[in-house]
């Protein structure tokens, strides 16, 4: 992609501009009077945002994470579509679906009438993306930055059968301290424990994390808060389109053992995710389409 014709297409004078990030990848730098923002064109992923005034970034990122063809960049808000964990037919496709290590195309900038930037990404099947998943879509994410985030994904089916799907916003989470952060919102709900081979539990009481946790939250309501009493604020996740949750931490060990994460990372970042998953499976009609969003905001006393 030639940034100097992104940015004569695209920028919004002295609020949005594209920039050579790293790995050489497109890159979209918004900086606002209510935000700044970086969203990495490949993945069509948010790897930064920061409400004006505030210390420290919603996200992280890891110092580590690729910036490379096929590879996932390790933080922000990577996309999984259209399956979410590992490959539902168990043919060898990568986890997590084949969008987060693709180049999105730009569809629109523009400035909301309540004064936000809202940035259009988007994706379309081609020749590549049959061969992995052999149907026919338009993926488009609408990505809006102000005093909060809002992402939005939208599913279409242009072909002429249905089609089904699991997803999720797997967001990184910046915190000051994981042994200071809880997790609200889904007190006495069921999950599926993936660290004890898919146990159905019940979760009792807000969310502590002192050992590895990836867990499945069911029947979910559509908001969550992260308690991050290090950083000294709360993370408010509200969504649609969902009826489960994924709160994700390696841990030590296995964090030690991932190249793209510095070995003490599981301690500044958890993943509270919005997701279509387990039985939390769309079916999208041709012509018809579906949408999953969330939106984050940053809350102080």
């Amino acid at each position: 992609m030639n940034i100097e014709q992104l940015d004569k297409d695209y920028a919004i004078p002295g609020q949005l501009t594209f920039i050579e990030g790293k790995g050489g990848l497109p890159m979209i730098q918004i900086n606002s009077d209510k935000a700044s923002a970086l969203i990495s064109m490949y993945a069509g992923q948010v790897l930064s945002y920061r409400p004006a005034g505030e210390p420290a970034d919603l996200m992280f990122l890891s110092e580590k994470a690729y910036y490379q063809a096929a590879k996932a960049i390790k933080g922000g808000a990577p996309i999984c579509w259209p399956w979410f964990g590992p490959d539902p037919a168990a043919s060898g496709r990568a986890a997590h679906g084949f969008v987060r290590n693709r180049l999105w195309q730009i569809v629109n900038t523009e400035i909301t009438t309540d004064g936000d930037v809202m940035v259009t990404l988007g994706l379309e099947d081609s020749a590549e993306t049959k061969n992995i998943w052999p149907h026919a879509f338009t993926l488009t994410q609408q990505i809006t930055v102000g005093k909060s985030l809002n992402l939005e994904l939208i599913t279409k089916n242009t072909g002429t059968a249905a089609f089904s799907i699991t997803q999720a916003f797997h967001t990184y989470f910046n915190i000051g301290d994981i042994n200071q952060t809880r997790v609200l919102g889904l007190e006495a709900c069921q999950y599926i424990d993936k660290v004890d081979n898919s146990a159905e539990k019940q979760q009792t009481g807000a969310i502590s994390v002192n050992a590895e946790v990836d867990r499945i939250y069911l029947a979910v309501k559509n908001e969550q808060v992260i308690e991050d009493a290090a950083l000294e604020r709360r993370i408010r996740i509200t969504s649609s389109g969902n009826t489960t949750a994924v709160v994700w931490n390696p841990w030590e060990k296995i964090a030690a053992e991932m190249a793209d994460l510095q070995d003490s990372d599981y301690r500044r970042f958890i993943c509270v995710e919005t997701a279509n998953a387990a039985g939390d499976v769309i079916e999208v009609k041709p012509n018809s389409n579906c949408r999953l969003a969330a939106n984050y905001c940053i809350e102080r006393d």
